[in-house]
């Protein structure tokens, strides 16, 4: 394994251990969309517009978390068939500084700000 990519794993899987961390300390770990629900009873008249405000949040958030923990598990699994760090659009290179700041990045720029204006 090259420094490159030893240094590429460390960073996933510190980002990845980070992202467990903050799972735990905000919900207790992997939650599923059955226990957050439960968590947040809709049932009272009185605050139930906040109860369901808070449990969508929740779900919300617990979503995007878990989509980002597939993400980090994808960039390793990358990583292992030597494809990390190559946009999965065009094929270029993914430039170092966009792998620093988002280390589970699967396209370059250019292919990034075209799928998000067609999502």
């Amino acid at each position: 394994m090259t420094s490159s990519n030893t240094l590429h794993r460390e960073r996933l899987l510190q980002a990845r251990a980070q992202l467990l961390q903050r799972m735990v300390e905000e919900r207790g770990g992997l939650v599923s969309r059955v226990d957050l629900a439960t968590r947040h009873d809709v049932r009272d008249v009185e605050n139930h517009a906040q109860s369901i405000t808070e449990r969508d949040e929740a779900f919300a958030m617990n979503e995007h978390e878990t989509a980002e923990l597939g993400a980090f598990e994808a960039a390793l699994a990358r990583l292992d068939a030597g494809l990390y760090g190559e946009c999965q659009d065009c094929g270029a290179t993914i430039p170092e500084a966009r792998l620093t700041a988002y280390p589970a990045a699967l396209r370059c720029i250019g292919c990034q700000t075209v799928f998000e204006k067609t999502r």
